[in-house]
Parts: C-alpha cells; sequence; structure tokens
C-alpha cells in the first residue's frame, strides 16, 4: 500500500539557540494513504471556504476570529479515523550532547527525524515523505535520512524525501497546527482562555483525553513519543 508522510517542527533551533525559548524541540508527521490525498485536500477546502479563510494555515495564526475554523479543522482530521494519523516527537534540549552528533546540530536534527519515522514505516508497503522546505538547511541531509530509512526497513520502500513550500501544501499546514498543539502541552505555553486553548481543548475531547501528553509505543491516532535519550520510551 502506499502512503504519504507530511513533516513540520516546532522550535528547530533549540539545540544552537543561546536564548532558547522551550525546552522540548518538537518534530510532527501528518500520516495518510495516498490515495485518501485528494479529499483530504477537498474537504480542507470546503472548511475554508465555509468560513471564508484563507492563506497559511498555521498554529501561530490561531485567532478568535479564526476559533471556529480551526476548531472544525480538528473535526476533519478526526474524520478520517485511522486513515489519517499524527505521530510526533518531543526531545529535551537538556539531555541532548551534541558531541554525540560530531557537534552539529543539524545532524542530530536530523537523527531525531528519523526516529520520529522509523518506528511507523512497515514492512511491505511504499511511502513518500514531505517536509516544510527550510531554505537554510542542507538538502543533502533529506538524501542520508532517505538512505538510513532505507537500510533499517529493507522490506518497505522509500520511493523519496522532498522538501515542499508549506504555504502551498495543506497537509503540511494541518501538520504544523496538530503539532503546535501538541508542542504547547508538553513544552507548557498554552495560554489560559486564548482560542489556541479552545482549539488543543476541542482535540483533546475529540481524543477523549484529559490532556495532551506522552502516550503509548502502541497508541495510533495521535502518538506523541517523549524520547528518553538515556534509553527507554
Amino acid at each position: 500500500m502506499k502512503f504519504e508522510v507530511y513533516c513540520d517542527e516546532a522550535l528547530p533551533d533549540l539545540f544552537t539557540s543561546q536564548r532558547p525559548r522551550a525546552r522540548y524541540l518538537m518534530i510532527g508527521s501528518l500520516w495518510l494513504p495516498a490515495e485518501m490525498r485528494e479529499e483530504a485536500k477537498a474537504r480542507i477546502a470546503a472548511l475554508r471556504a465555509r468560513h471564508a479563510v484563507w492563506g497559511e494555515m498555521k498554529w501561530t495564526k490561531i485567532s478568535p476570529s479564526k476559533q471556529a475554523f480551526y476548531e472544525e479543522l480538528v473535526d476533519v482530521f478526526m474524520s478520517f479515523g485511522m486513515n489519517m494519523r499524527f505521530r510526533c516527537i518531543a526531545v529535551d534540549r537538556e539531555q541532548v550532547n551534541l558531541a554525540l552528533h560530531q557537534n552539529d546540530g543539524e545532524l542530530g536534527f536530523y537523527k531525531f527525524y528519523y526516529q520520529l519515522l522509523h518506528h511507523w514505516i512497515l514492512d511491505f508497503n511504499e511511502y513518500r515523505i514531505f517536509c516544510d522546505l527550510k531554505t537554510n538547511r542542507d538538502r543533502k541531509r533529506l538524501h542520508d535520512l532517505q538512505r538510513c530509512l532505507h537500510y533499517s526497513n529493507l522490506s518497505a520502500t522509500i520511493a523519496d524525501i522532498q522538501s515542499l513550500p508549506s504555504p502551498e501544501v495543506a497537509l503540511l499546514q494541518l501538520c504544523d497546527v496538530l503539532l503546535g498543539a501538541a508542542s504547547s502541552r508538553i513544552n507548557e505555553t498554552l495560554g489560559a482562555g486564548t482560542a489556541q486553548e479552545a482549539v488543543v481543548r476541542r482535540l483533546e475531547e475529540r481524543l477523549n483525553r484529559r490532556q495532551i501528553g506522552p502516550t503509548s509505543r502502541t497508541e495510533e491516532k495521535f502518538n506523541v513519543f517523549k524520547i528518553r535519550l538515556g534509553g527507554g520510551w
């Protein structure tokens, strides 16, 4: 079966920043069968038209005037059931030893990208992976990531890993919103009484969770992997 994976990150500069804004670097991924891409895009387009919301969908753009739109965007994600799944990884910057990554923060970043993706790649499936385009990144890293995923998943096909501009890709934007919700809980940055809090609570209600947080390895709809760099889950 063919799958597509749409990836984004939150706070990617935490490994190297002199003034870090939070504790956990977050990388997120949205997974769906390739054959469902057009249906997903159509549902999002219909939601945009109904609310007259245009431009890029982003966690940071959630405002009181657009709260209802983003709450219903959560409903679109949930409406696909297990045909649309989300997984993110949270990396504690205080536990990262860059000496283990050749003192290269970007190399370390892509090693965690590997950890995010590898565990959800299953035998005998084909995967195309799309990352948000970052112009300041070494594009060779994506080829290295594809090669590593290939050698560790020989019974699956990693057809492609490429970067795309998120303003042009609705499913990258949906990943950004879901990742922002998870990051706001993990990093404890969610403001009380804000439109963002309302959207997070809508997601938590639909997931039947008291609060978004680290999940078990077996969680399939909305998986939050808080990696323990000393080992374990």
